[in-house]
């Protein structure tokens, strides 16, 4: 399984854009055949920061999804709205258990 933890700095004035950018894009991504849980979120501690929680069933599935017109929108239109540099994090992982809280 693939893993992928990104971080981005939105750009205040453009905040509500960046939302709905992400909104669709975790919409059609998990309609993605590979893709195992797809999710974006506001950090609770910076509201100006989208974080991306990505899982996937392997390689192909997230060289799919990075093909994909949707992600494609986003890479675009990505730069308007930023106010630094992403962070994006790669894992590959060979088991994960759900733990009991």
């Amino acid at each position: 399984m693939i893993v992928l933890h990104a971080s981005f700095p939105i750009d205040p004035e453009h905040r509500e854009d960046a939302l709905d950018l992400a909104d669709h894009l975790v919409e059609q991504s998990n309609r993605e055949d590979g893709v195992i849980d797809y999710r974006a979120a506001v950090d609770v501690q910076d509201d100006n920061t989208i974080r991306f929680f990505e899982q996937y069933e392997d390689e192909a599935a997230l060289e799919a999804h990075e093909d994909s017109d949707h992600f494609q929108r986003l890479e675009a239109e990505l730069p308007d709205v930023l106010a630094g540099e992403p962070d994006v994090r790669k894992f590959e992982v060979s088991d994960a258990t759900e733990l009991e809280l």
